[in-house]
């Protein structure tokens, strides 16, 4: 076996050395499960999870074993078993960050496939994930004050043929054993606590038999056709991930995590999931809505200090969020490296992350589709600005010009094309098969969707999207899902929607409207009307603007890259006005960096204000 260790892979060089090792021999569990239970076998007692149920400062943690992780899994997966799941049927998670969730993610993968939903879409938009994934059990909460998930279910069960049993997990101590009457006749509610304590945890009674092609998860993701786009993930291309993600923090050891981000998420699931058991680290949930919850951000140095964290993985909004938290008296000296992604890490932001609590942020880049990663800087590796780094062991990238499904050439050194990637990581394509006409490139290249290039040592940078997506907090948007609703509207005669750069999101949604000739309307009464017929709620568009022409390509399509540079200049002068800095703003697409800003200020004794106003916007800007 080569000596090169994965923190340690600093150039192409190092790379290609370390894949002198069948990847099998590095990284040998092919599927969730094994993994999990090889874990128990060989951490035992140490913890694996600490639970937090408020995220207040200095609140008892409910904690669990490596043992007792691999023990509910199992039982989990006997339970599903003993209600008809089997190895092709969907199980449905829709739950906030529990100890539970862990047990039916991974139980649900043992027994059949996981469909981890987000809880806070709208039940329009659970329905359809459900009915396309054919959902045979659904886990969620049981009715409580605190909840209105239980609501949203009985909403949505009247419309799911497929559903045939609803699990109900209670976040009480107090042991209720009465169950809420089943919203429809022939769906079966089950008790899990009482019914976990019924199965065996030293085997699956199924028998199954694993292979790393069976697919594991079914993860919605955004997409371009209007209908929810479910994408399969393998039990090899999860397994691989969690394994490579924590051998590029090797060098750290078995540590302490903090894990805000959710579940239902490839990022969560795979960095506070996988990759934590696949290195015995120990992972402590910042309460069931994670990041989302304030007593998590008010008192997170005091979580990082009180449980000694060596480092957490987060998105750049929260980095935004907790550069402006009081460190107070907490010693966050533990602290070492904090892993970025689902959305581009403005360099302002990383450099004064870096400076204020003298840790490295490591700015990684995957999507759903590579099963959370693509690239991710291991160790001590200095990466040029605005750069993801080299790409993983065992998987190929390039940047490519492309005509249709068909390669036309690969790109040269710093010359931009579309971003193409293989490996073990890559999905096994979407589950609708329409979904699949465009993502294969020669039928062996998966299209990220992604436009950069690459310089001569081979790290990759970023400089916009070729795919039509509205990326909001790391949550894809389908623009047809705004489009075609406001198009329908009687006053409309051509609606845009676009991603306007956000300090906080991201990105947010909003729309450019042309009028039908005679035709009046307020944008107050077009966003009411949005309320009514968006289904996805966080695609509703925080502003619409009314526009004389659409910007058009020379062969009479829509020209959104234009509409993008008037929305940044909207955008970051809102900003400064609000602070009363007032300034110039001019942008322009480049073809390496990709959106870039100009500000000229009007009093340059506001530069470091106007600077640090700005530093968490998803883009270059130039003062």
């Amino acid at each position: 076996m080569s000596q090169t260790v994965a923190h340690a892979l600093h150039h192409q060089s190092d790379i290609e050395e370390f894949e002198k090792t069948p990847r099998s021999q590095r990284y040998p569990w092919s599927n969730s499960y094994e993994l999990i239970q090889q874990a128990g076998l060989e951490y035992g007692d140490d913890p694996a999870l600490s639970f937090l149920p408020t995220g207040v400062a200095g609140e008892q943690a409910i904690n669990i074993s490596y043992r007792e992780l691999a023990a509910k899994v199992t039982q989990t997966a006997n339970l599903l078993h003993s209600l008809g799941v089997t190895q092709g049927d969907a199980v449905s998670l829709l739950l906030p960050s529990l100890l539970q969730t862990h047990y039916t993610l991974w139980g649900a993968q043992a027994a059949g496939i996981a469909g981890p939903i987000n809880p806070m879409l709208e039940a329009e938009h659970i329905t359809e994930i459900m009915n396309a994934t054919r959902s045979k059990v659904l886990i969620t909460l049981a009715p409580s004050e605190n909840s209105e998930l239980w609501q949203k279910v009985c909403q949505m069960t009247q419309s799911i043929p497929s559903l045939k049993t609803i699990i109900l997990i209670s976040q009480s101590d107090k042991n209720n054993s009465e169950l809420p009457s089943s919203p429809k006749t022939e769906l079966r509610i089950v008790d899990y606590t009482q019914q976990l304590e019924l199965q065996p945890s030293d085997k699956l009674l199924s028998g199954r038999q694993f292979n790393a092609e069976q697919i594991a998860a079914y993860m919605h993701t955004g997409g371009t056709t209007g209908c929810p786009k479910v994408a399969k993930l393998t039990h090899g291309g999860l397994t691989f991930v969690g394994q490579i993600y924590a051998d590029t923090a090797g060098h750290l050891g078995r540590y302490t995590t903090l894990c805000g981000l959710p579940l239902f998420h490839i990022f969560g699931i795979v960095a506070t999931g996988l990759a934590l058991f696949a290195s015995g680290r120990h992972g402590v949930l910042l309460s069931p809505s994670g990041f989302r919850n304030p007593n998590i951000i008010q008192n997170f140095w005091h979580h990082t200090a009180r449980f000694n964290c060596k480092a957490f993985s987060t998105v750049p909004t929260i980095l935004g969020t907790l550069l402006d938290q009081p460190l107070g008296d907490n010693n966050i000296s533990c602290l070492q490296e904090v892993a970025c992604g689902a959305t581009p890490l403005p360099n302002q932001l990383k450099k004064n992350f870096e400076q204020r609590f003298e840790v490295k942020v490591r700015n990684g880049y995957g999507m759903t589709e590579s099963s959370c990663l693509m690239a991710k800087p291991p160790g001590n590796t200095i990466v040029p600005t605005s750069s993801v780094g080299l790409r993983l062991p065992y998987t190929r990238r390039i940047t490519a010009v492309i005509e249709g499904s068909k390669l036309i050439r690969e790109c040269g050194v710093n010359e931009s094309g579309v971003v193409l990637a293989q490996g073990p990581n890559i999905f096994s394509g979407y589950l609708n098969n329409a979904d699949n006409n465009s993502i294969w490139i020669d039928g062996q290249w998966f299209n990220t969707g992604d436009v950069g290039y690459h310089n001569e040592q081979g790290n990759l940078f970023l400089c916009g999207r070729a795919k039509d997506l509205i990326i909001r907090g790391g949550h894809n948007i389908d623009p047809l899902i705004i489009e075609v609703p406001l198009s329908k509207h009687p006053a409309i005669a051509q609606a845009v929607a676009i991603g306007q750069p956000d300090p906080y999101a991201g990105e947010v949604p909003i729309a450019y409207v042309k009028l039908k000739t005679g035709k009046n309307i307020s944008s107050c009464e077009l966003l009411d009307y949005c309320k009514e017929v968006i289904s996805e709620r966080a695609a509703i568009p925080k502003r619409i603007e009314f526009i004389d022409e659409i910007p058009l390509t020379a062969v009479s399509k829509v020209f959104k890259p234009a509409l993008r540079q008037l929305a940044t200049e909207f955008a970051i002068n809102a900003s400064l006005a609000k602070a009363d800095i007032k300034a110039e703003i001019k942008t322009r697409i480049d073809t390496q960096h990709g959106l870039i800003a100009k500000v000229l200020l009007h009093n340059n004794d506001q530069h470091q204000q106007a600077v640090d106003l700005l530093q968490a916007y998803p883009l270059i800007i130039e003062f």
